[in-house]
């Protein structure tokens, strides 16, 4: 049970909503292996896992999960885990992580495509790196305010179009603003947590963007992020759209503009610690309903 607190389960179903969109557009586009598709979510899930562990790890040496941070307790804040055996977690799975995505790459190409293969298994290996460096190590990104941009890359423009290049072989202008949406709702995830940890990551030098902002700039930043992947999300349907079922994703925009609203009013910072798990289940959720359009309009 250790284990599986450090690996934030509540976290899992926004790490695979941008996969989940690429598949999606890719099946529109009438290319789609489920062999692939498959593997994907999976290397998405232990990536995710990899960056939950690295990141207990990190914030825990660094004195960063303190008894003054709101928020679940963490494995090695409590001592249910040592550095020692938590590294080794990071490690094995690592390993597990690069080789599952090995393997799915390997299914995505043929023998002729060298380039390609080597171009995603460098990517995987910038996946592990950017999980692990995101508060481990010296110099972690997520300490100079770097976290909303590899957050917005990885969770939007790496899985939506990496996911839909492995079943295509191509990329288009379509899949761009999907990918853009995803991105942006998942920045606004990071963004909530970093605003319910403002105070006490401004204590122990943690430089995040909603730090550096302050509580009204990061609201209206979130504002920002929100409402930029709705227009999004509208862009890329119409475009994507072959009948009236394809607008259907649509809808999330009513919890959408409901859990803004909610977020401009909140005051007090452990607050937002309720609005997290709404955003990142909505964020899932457009994922669910374009797939399901996708599926049923090919």
């Amino acid at each position: 049970m250790v284990w599986v607190a450090a690996a934030r389960l509540r976290t899992l179903p926004l790490s695979v909503a941008g996969i989940v969109v690429g598949n999606a557009l890719a099946i529109g586009n009438y290319a789609f292996c489920p062999y692939v598709f498959g593997g994907t979510l999976l290397t998405a899930v232990v990536f995710q896992i990899l960056s939950n562990f690295a990141n207990d790890y990190g914030d825990g040496l660094k004195g960063t999960d303190n008894h003054e941070r709101i928020g679940p307790k963490r494995v090695l804040q409590q001592n249910l885990l040592s550095a020692k055996t938590l590294f080794r977690g990071i490690m094995s799975t690592a390993v597990i992580g690069f080789l599952l995505a090995a393997g799915t790459i390997a299914s995505a190409f043929d023998v002729g495509e060298l380039k390609s293969v080597l171009a995603f298994l460098a990517l995987a290996v910038v996946a592990i790196l950017a999980a692990y460096k995101y508060t481990a190590g010296k110099a972690a990104y997520g300490y100079h305010a770097l976290g909303d941009v590899v957050v917005f890359a990885f969770f939007g423009l790496l899985a939506v179009g990496g996911s839909y290049y492995l079943q295509t072989k191509q990329l288009d202008n379509t899949m761009w603003w999907f990918a853009i949406a995803i991105g942006g709702l998942s920045t606004g995830v990071l963004n909530l947590n970093n605003m319910r940890d403002m105070q006490n990551d401004s204590v122990v030098g943690k430089k995040t963007v909603a730090a550096l902002l302050g509580l009204q700039k990061a609201k209206i930043y979130h504002s920002i992020l929100i409402l930029g992947s709705i227009t999004a999300l509208t862009v890329g349907l119409l475009q994507n759209c072959k009948g009236w079922m394809g607008y259907i994703p649509i809808l999330v925009v009513i919890p959408l503009v409901a859990q803004l609203a909610s977020t401009l009013q909140v005051k007090a910072h452990e607050n937002f610690d309720a609005l997290l798990k709404p955003l990142a289940l909505t964020t899932f959720c457009s994922s669910i309903l374009v797939f399901l359009t996708q599926l049923l309009l090919a």
